[in-house]
């Protein structure tokens, strides 16, 4: 396996400053199951470029292999990919091989660390057995990298079987060093489903070590802790939780106190409104797509119209928050007979959402890909097809009153798109009149001339229900 980083910032040969490594020497470090192989394929004042090669023992690896068996191959630990895929063991190789870059320390060039130089990077091959090129790009792109992916066929000789999950991968983007090195840390890794270290609670730390500054707020942040952690659900959410409360008080650090105050009022406004609109219904059965941490859950439960309350959402970290905070343990037996949590997507068909007189879909649609939309239409109003659905979302227009956004970005990294009223409107009727329903729209929040209220609302009724 073979990762090379090359740059074309001048003068370019800093790159061996900055990597702590002498073009004109030829270095190995042994590993636990072979040895990496450091040298310069090209040095120059134009261009400069580092290799990182990865030399296997077979041998070494099966005697030190947490699981390489895989499932029903009993020869799976003598045949496998492992000596050629750029996997966890490139991940350490590069941890050992760049420590002191990776750190942040240039003794000789200083004001290199913090400098974004235009980094080209190649990793032959990289195994994506699930997600493919969607998921490689999904980890790479909101940071910034232009990827480009070249995936293999299986055979040569027999092009009939088909495309392998084995890709070439070239990134290239304008950062410093040390990010360019974590982010190569966390995501190789984390594509790859058969690490050869045991995960324990190191590698929580290590995590969150090598993915301080970006990985809180990348968008696919939960995918990569859990790929990362090898799907260990306790790992994964201690991660997730740390992950969070740190965010949490950077943003409350950046953002003025009365700024944040408001952003609270205008969510509970979104709730109360949502539970009005719940009780005006008349509905005995509610389920709330998308709960998060249970806000909506908790205001639910006070009432005692609702005797059965179902919360889904596709986080089991923020599932776990809304036991938590519903204080799930602790609660009467009544009251939890009342309600139940459970995980799922709202782009899947599902028989626990049948059954309800009414469901809650607050501030989630701006979440799904865009041609994902269909899947949830189908699934909500044809599938589960409750007696009444109500529907939040951002209201785009009212975006340019937001003193810290920039012009055409959206109020959340993790949103897919933002609609005006009238978009939200063209949407809603023609869900609607597909699906035998009828829409009203409400304004949520206080109501600016042109643009219109923060959020919006539709309450889809079905026609023939009372």
């Amino acid at each position: 396996m073979l990762l090379t980083i090359g740059t074309t910032y001048q003068p370019a040969t800093d790159l061996g400053f900055l990597f702590h490594k002498h073009p004109d020497k030829f270095q190995s470090i042994d590993l636990s199951i072979g040895k990496a192989h450091i040298f310069y394929p090209e040095s120059s004042e134009k261009k400069t470029t580092i290799a990182l090669l990865l030399d296997i023992d077979p041998i070494d690896m099966v005697r030190g292999a947490r699981n390489l068996s895989g499932k029903g191959f009993t020869l799976g630990q003598y045949v496998n990919d492992r000596p050629y895929v750029a996997s966890s063991f490139m991940s350490s190789a590069v941890s050992k091989a760049f420590s002191t870059a990776m750190n942040g320390t240039c003794k000789d060039r200083p004001k290199l660390v913090n400098k974004k130089l235009p980094f080209e990077v190649r990793i032959v091959v990289l195994p994506a057995p699930r997600g493919g090129e969607t998921l490689i790009r999904k980890l790479f792109e909101p940071l910034g990298y232009q990827v480009n992916l070249q995936r293999h066929i299986l055979d040569g000789k027999f092009k009939d079987w088909g495309e392998s999950k084995y890709f070439t991968l070239e990134l290239s983007n304008t950062i410093t060093a040390k990010e360019l090195l974590s982010h190569l840390y966390v995501l190789i890794p984390a594509l790859d489903n058969d690490k050869h270290y045991f995960v324990s609670q190191n590698e929580i730390e290590k995590l969150l070590k090598k993915g301080k500054g970006w990985l809180e707020t990348h968008p696919e942040k939960e995918q990569i802790t859990r790929r990362y952690l090898i799907n260990l659900g306790t790992l994964t959410r201690q991660a997730l939780e740390r992950l969070s409360d740190g965010e949490e008080q950077e943003t409350k650090g950046e953002l003025a106190q009365e700024e944040i105050k408001k952003k609270e009022t205008l969510h509970q406004q979104r709730l109360s409104l949502v539970l009005e609109q719940l009780k005006k219904s008349k509905a005995e059965t509610v389920i709330d797509l998308g709960c998060g941490e249970g806000k909506l859950l908790r205001m639910l439960l006070k009432e005692k119209q609702f005797s059965k309350i179902a919360g889904m959402d596709v986080s089991y970290h923020e599932l776990t928050k809304a036991k938590d905070r519903l204080h799930w343990e602790e609660m009467a037996p009544k009251q939890k007979d009342r309600i139940e949590l459970f995980q799922g997507a709202l782009t899947y068909k599902d028989k626990r959402l049948g059954g309800f007189d009414a469901a809650a879909i607050v501030e989630v649609i701006e979440h799904l890909d865009e041609n994902r939309l269909q899947s949830f239409e189908r699934v909500i109003f044809k599938h589960a097809k409750p007696k009444t659905v109500v529907v939040t979302t951002p209201n785009a227009e009212y975006n340019a009153l937001f003193e810290n956004m920039e012009a055409g970005t959206m109020r959340h990294t993790d949103h897919r798109f933002e609609w005006t009223r009238k978009e939200f409107e063209d949407w809603a009727n023609r869900i609607a009149e597909k699906n035998n329903y009828k829409v009203e729209f409400l304004p949520i929040g206080q109501e600016e001339e042109k643009v219109g209220a923060p959020s919006q609302m539709g309450i889809f009724k079905l026609a023939h229900a009372p």
